[in-house]
């Protein structure tokens, strides 16, 4: 059975940094794509970041571009956010989710995971900025 499992949030001023760390248990993780989400109180659901299984096609919310990187260890099993210059719009419960596709992924189909999600979930971390 797979299952994702989220660490390294907590609550950090704003301009700062944090690194998110998702490890997937039951299945390679090179099998997989990876995504993080989030949910802030009383707003829907974001795709942050998403990264294909092979690691050569990432994609990045606007809200995010140029403070985030997303990457992957499929030796290690983990698909890692790190999150710099951070904003307080930036709290919200962050999730990671995976997705398995036959066959080649693609900018599209990326994009549309961070759109949808994945079919896997883990249970999230909150990220708290604010001073």
């Amino acid at each position: 059975q797979l299952k994702l499992v989220e660490s390294g949030g907590g609550l950090v001023q704003p301009g700062g940094s944090l690194r998110l760390s998702c490890a997937l248990s039951g299945f390679p993780l090179d099998s997989y794509a990876i995504g993080w989400f989030r949910q802030a109180p009383g707003k829907e659901r974001e795709g942050v970041s998403c990264i294909s299984s092979s690691d050569d096609i990432t994609y990045y919310a606007d809200s995010v571009k140029g403070r985030f990187s997303i990457s992957r260890d499929n030796a290690k099993n983990t698909v890692d956010l790190q999150m710099n210059s951070l904003k307080p719009e930036d709290t919200a419960v962050y999730y990671c989710s995976a997705d398995f596709k036959l066959g080649e992924w693609s900018y599209h189909t990326i994009q549309a995971m961070c759109d949808m999600g994945g079919a896997h979930w883990g249970q999230g971390t909150q990220v708290t900025v604010s001073s």
